[in-house]
């Protein structure tokens, strides 16, 4: 029997002794780690073999987390888990705005940690529903590609913006409250803080040419959430 194909990891942080043991620790759930202690070393890293995902520190020298992110988004949709001593919820803000896909305060359980990946990596995979193309106005989404097109244009978009686009295209014009958008497009019972939805809804909004004040996709339900409106089906 083939072996099953092992998830690569571009681990970027300063800590030589945590990159030892996040690489033996996640050997065991099927990752394979790539540990770099410098963001110059993991940016090249990340141009030279393009991992599956990638966990980045905030706190480095030379150049922080944050600039690294925003580096990588320049180029690259590859999905970001962000680590920081420092929890505060402007900086969880601060690396969502960037296109980070999930952010873990430190100290952390290397097995939260695992959990996290899997999650992100959930909402990356492809769906289930293979050859299914749905046309909502002038938007396009490919399930079995995992891209969206709007007016022919392709969109950039990271695993968890295309994870709530497609939330949005299944559930058009029915309401979702932040909470049921938490729990489809994050996977876990996390304590969850509103204002991350109100940036990953902002993030899609920017990439689809949307204005908050006079909608054509995405219409905010005041005291609720968000609800998906589109233009007419194809």
């Amino acid at each position: 029997m083939p072996a099953l194909p092992r998830t690569r990891v571009l681990l970027i942080d300063d800590d030589q002794t945590l990159g030892g043991l996040l690489t033996e620790y996640l050997d065991q759930f099927g990752f394979t780690v790539k540990a770099m202690t410098h963001p110059d070393d993991g940016l090249r890293a990340l141009d030279a073999d393009p991992p599956d995902i990638v966990v980045l520190d905030v706190m480095m020298p030379g150049i922080d987390g944050f600039a690294v992110c925003r580096k990588m988004r320049e180029t690259s949709r590859v999905p970001i888990v962000m680590l920081t001593a420092r929890g505060g919820v402007m900086d969880r803000i601060v690396g969502l705005e960037l296109g980070a896909d999930d952010y873990l305060p430190k100290p952390f359980e290397p097995r939260e940690l695992v959990a996290r990946l899997q999650a992100v990596l959930r909402r990356g995979a492809k769906p289930g529903e293979t050859g299914n193309r749905v046309r909502v106005g002038a938007l396009e989404v490919d399930w079995d590609a995992h891209t969206a097109r709007l007016d022919g244009r392709p969109l950039e978009l990271t695993a968890a913006e295309f994870a709530l686009l497609a939330l949005f295209v299944r559930n058009r014009r029915s309401a979702l409250t932040r909470d049921r958008i938490m729990e489809a497009t994050r996977g876990l019972d996390w304590e969850a803080f509103d204002r991350s939805i109100d940036v990953l809804v902002s993030r899609l909004r920017q990439k689809l040419g949307d204005d908050p004040r006079q909608p054509t996709f995405i219409k905010t339900v005041r005291g609720l959430g968000y609800r998906f409106i589109g233009g007419d089906d194809d």
